[in-house]
C-alpha cells in the first residue's frame, strides 16, 4: 500500500489511499497522491490500468470503495463546478445544435451568470484559445483541433480551481496534438492552472507535465496502482524539437519506460 500523503499546506488535490473495486474487481490498488496548487501532474499507463478510474475519482463522478479523495482539504464526494473535466471525445462533449459561443456559454449559464455579463466573458476566453472568429460556427464546421479548443474554452468559462483532463489530445493527428499540447501549456502559465492530465503517450506525459505518475498495469493485493513518481526538472517554457532532445528528457523517457514495461 502507497503510504499516506503528508500534510502539504500547498496541497489542492489528495488522494488518500484510494481504491476501486467495480464488479469484484479491483481496478485501482490504495493509491496516495498528493497535487499541489499550479502544478501540472500527468498520469500514465496501460490500458486498464486505472487512469480514468482515478481522474473520476478526483472529478467526484465515483465514489471510491476504499480511502478519499480530499479537494482543497474536504472530501470530495460530488462533483463541484470548481473542477472541469475535459473528455477525450470532443464530439460528443459539444452540442451540436449550440455554436461555439453557446457552447462555451452553457458553463455560465450553469453558474448563474447574468446574461447581461455573458458575452463579454465569452469572448474574452475565446481569445485565449483563438476562437474568435469561429464564435458563430457549430461543431460539425470545425476540426478536431478546434472543437477540442472549444471544450477547453467552455471549462476555462468556469473559471476552475482544478482541470482534469482525460486523454484529449489523442484522438487528434500528432502536428495538432503538439499545437494544442503548446497552447495548453501556455494556458497554465498564464492562468495558474493546476491539472491533472491522463495519457497513454510517454512523451505527451514528460513535455507537459511537472511530475508524472505512472501506474502499472496488474496492481492487486500488495502492489499498490502506482510504479513510479517522477519529477520532471525541465525548464519551461518547453519546445517539441529540443526538449526531447535533451538528455533529461531521454533519461526519463527510458527510466519511465522501464517502469511501464515491467509489471
Amino acid at each position: 500500500m502507497n503510504p499516506a500523503p503528508a500534510p502539504d499546506s500547498d496541497a489542492l488535490l489528495t488522494f488518500d489511499s484510494v481504491a476501486v473495486t467495480l464488479g469484484g474487481r479491483e481496478i485501482l490498488s490504495p493509491t496516495s497522491l498528493v497535487l499541489r496548487r499550479g502544478e501540472f501532474v500527468c498520469v500514465i499507463g496501460p490500458s486498464g490500468c486505472g487512469k480514468t478510474t482515478l481522474l473520476r475519482a478526483a472529478a467526484g463522478f465515483l465514489v471510491p470503495s476504499a480511502g478519499r479523495v480530499l479537494r482543497q482539504g474536504r472530501v470530495v464526494t460530488a462533483p463541484s463546478r470548481a473542477v472541469a473535466f475535459v473528455f477525450q471525445d470532443y464530439g460528443r462533449a459539444l452540442l451540436p445544435w449550440r455554436s461555439v459561443q453557446g457552447n462555451v456559454a452553457l458553463a455560465l449559464e450553469a453558474a448563474g451568470v447574468p446574461a447581461a455579463e455573458r458575452g463579454a466573458r465569452i469572448k474574452a476566453v475565446l481569445a485565449t484559445v483563438g476562437l474568435v472568429e469561429h464564435a458563430r460556427k457549430f461543431p460539425a464546421q470545425l476540426s478536431g483541433g478546434m472543437q477540442q479548443r472549444v471544450q477547453i474554452a467552455r471549462c476555462l468559462a468556469q473559471q476552475p480551481v482544478l482541470m482534469l483532463m482525460d486523454e484529449p489530445f489523442g484522438a487528434l493527428d500528432a502536428m495538432t496534438r503538439e499545437t494544442l499540447q503548446d497552447e495548453l501549456a501556455r494556458l497554465v502559465r498564464e492562468q495558474g492552472l493546476t491539472v491533472m492530465f491522463v495519457t497513454h503517450d510517454l512523451e505527451e506525459a514528460l513535455y507537459l507535465g511537472d511530475r508524472v505518475v505512472a501506474l502499472r498495469a496488474h496492481p492487486g493485493p500488495g502492489r499498490p496502482s502506482v510504479a513510479a513518481l517522477v519529477e520532471v526538472p525541465i525548464a519551461r517554457p518547453r519546445e517539441q524539437l529540443t526538449t526531447k532532445e535533451h538528455p533529461e528528457f531521454l533519461r526519463l523517457r527510458r527510466a519511465l519506460y522501464g517502469h511501464l514495461g515491467h509489471d
